[in-house]
């Protein structure tokens, strides 16, 4: 199944698609967040869906919003890319390098991004992004990490480099300005991704592609992040991981303008849907 949510920012409503047909998730539940995974909401709304107990909905003129709630936390993996960490110079990691994103930052898959005040260096990068289903901690192997995993969407981790690598501190603060994680345009249950490893990720600014790469390029591919990060923290219903991005960004490209107001940002990964931003200025 496909999920997402539609209408205004903070008035959002859950809906699902099949067969390019939007049908009203309320039925099932007011909302794709932290209880609605944990309690069986996907199979729930399977059912409910093929039994045809849910409205269709218009479609036309309507704004998506994140297609899962705000999460409780965004944990990401940097560096995890191949041809990425060559691009910047850096040694490929012997563990994947883990940082956290504000929650707050995660928007619609067409809403506007914003430069922060006093950026040089606003980035981009396109990722594959994991919702988790179930709550995971210290989970033993690549099928358990399979197991808790609810489905897949296409995020948008907008960096700003001079932030992130050149003020001290940790690269948070580089990740979490307003607007830095668009997400979507639906959320893909995980039983309609055969094989999270073998997905096209794409991007292009102002029409020009910028990177071009795929998921088998990993250092440390998605299942295996998931069980990493569940010997550290655990992850809960609803949280969002990042898995990384391929080369192309701006920061590896020297001479590449950094995002500015005005620009156009898109984005997709095979299967997940597109994305389209307009830049604005903070």
């Amino acid at each position: 199944m496909r999920l997402l949510r539609i209408g205004e920012p903070g008035a959002e409503r859950p809906a699902v698609e099949r067969d390019d047909v939007w049908f009203d998730a309320r039925p099932v539940t007011a909302d794709f967040d932290g209880p609605f995974f944990a309690g069986g909401g996907v199979e729930r709304l399977g059912a409910a869906l093929d039994a045809g107990e849910l409205p269709e909905l218009p479609r036309d003129g309507v704004r998506l919003g994140a297609p899962v709630a705000r999460p409780g936390k965004v944990v990401c993996i940097g560096l995890n890319y191949r041809d990425h960490a060559a691009e910047t110079g850096a040694t490929p990691p012997d563990e994947p390098v883990v940082f956290m994103k504000d929650p707050s930052t995660v928007i619609g898959p067409a809403d506007e991004v914003l430069v922060p005040r006093g950026s040089t260096k606003t980035d981009w990068e396109v990722e594959l992004g994991v919702v988790i289903g179930s709550p995971a901690r210290y989970l033993e192997s690549a099928e358990a990490a399979r197991a808790v995993i609810a489905g897949y969407l296409v995020s948008h981790d907008v960096s700003e480099r001079e932030f992130q690598l050149e003020r001290g501190g940790q690269w948070d603060k580089g990740k979490s300005c307003e607007t830095f994680n668009p997400a979507g345009p639906y959320l893909v249950t995980a039983d309609e991704v055969a094989d999270p490893q073998q997905l096209g990720l794409r991007l292009w600014v102002n029409g020009t592609r910028r990177q071009n790469g795929s998921t088998a390029d990993m250092i440390f591919g998605v299942l295996e992040v998931v069980r990493y990060l569940s010997q550290f923290m655990v992850l809960n219903p609803g949280d969002l991981v990042n898995t990384g991005t391929p080369a192309g960004v701006a920061l590896g490209l020297p001479g590449t303008p950094y995002l500015r107001a005005g620009d156009v940002v898109e984005l997709e990964i095979d299967g997940l849907g597109r994305q389209r931003q307009k830049v604005g200025q903070a």
